[in-house]
């Protein structure tokens, strides 16, 4: 308690700025350094005060703070109920993933910055997933939190920083849950749906239930390639996973 009080008044304190910003820094560098980090202009106006209007090393130190007061905020909030939160799902051809990602707020769960990360959670699970190799026709692997935590995210950092970083923007506690995914060979299709209508990022499907499903159907006489190319794959993948849903049934 003691050290995250210490901690985030000193980021408060730094982040004071005077008049005297407007005669030694552009203005211009501060609606630019703004708009890429998304900072305060007060917080963007002392990172390039104190590093002489260098847009690069403002940036950095502007990250830095705000990754230490996340977790200064993380190390407070953890333990605080996560009753609510998002399904993601991720279909990338033969790999579809499923994450859940808690929160305290449903108000937070429809922040557009808490959805970034469950795509970036369901984004590092399907890379994870590329580099496993079973052998088998159909791979599922679950993680757990601790693992999800470990994961790096695009920018190499691991998705417990993101997290934290969250943490400190949103002042809820957050938590990655679970995760699974599936990993299917030649012949076999996977896909993916979440519940309510799908909100689509570029990448996944958010929702409040979700469900993954793997399917084959095989013709007499038809080689397995031509049997597959012929499914209406996202329409048949679809009435799979809503029927999944709908029924709460774990195996078809």
């Amino acid at each position: 308690m003691v050290s995250f009080k210490m901690i985030s008044n000193h980021f408060v304190r730094i982040f004071h700025s005077g008049q005297s910003f407007w005669n030694s820094v552009n203005k211009s560098f501060l609606g630019k350094l703004r708009k890429k980090t998304g900072y305060t202009f007060a917080n963007c106006r002392k990172a390039l005060e104190l590093h002489d209007g260098d847009m690069e090393k403002a940036e950095k130190w502007l990250h830095e703070q705000a990754q230490a007061l996340g977790w200064a905020k993380a190390t407070k909030l953890e333990g605080r109920p996560t009753a609510q939160g998002l399904v993601g799902v991720a279909v990338n051809q033969n790999i579809a993933t499923i994450v859940e990602v808690n929160c305290e707020t449903d108000f937070v769960a429809r922040n557009k910055t808490f959805q970034t990360l469950v795509d970036s959670v369901a984004s590092a699970c399907l890379r994870f997933a590329v580099k496993q190799t079973t052998g088998s026709a159909l791979t599922k692997i679950e993680l757990d939190s601790e693992r999800l935590k470990s994961l790096p995210g695009e920018d190499g950092k691991p998705l417990s920083d993101h997290t934290a970083l969250l943490i400190g923007s949103v002042g809820e506690n957050v938590a990655l849950r679970r995760a699974c995914f599936f990993q299917a060979s030649k012949g076999i299709l996977v896909a993916g749906y979440t519940h309510p209508a799908p909100q689509k990022s570029n990448r996944t499907l958010f929702g409040k239930y979700g469900a993954l499903v793997s399917f084959k159907q095989v013709l007499p006489g038809t080689p397995a390639e031509e049997t597959v190319a012929k499914l209406p794959v996202e329409q048949l993948g679809r009435l799979l996973c809503q029927h999944i849903i709908g029924q709460q049934i774990v195996i078809l």
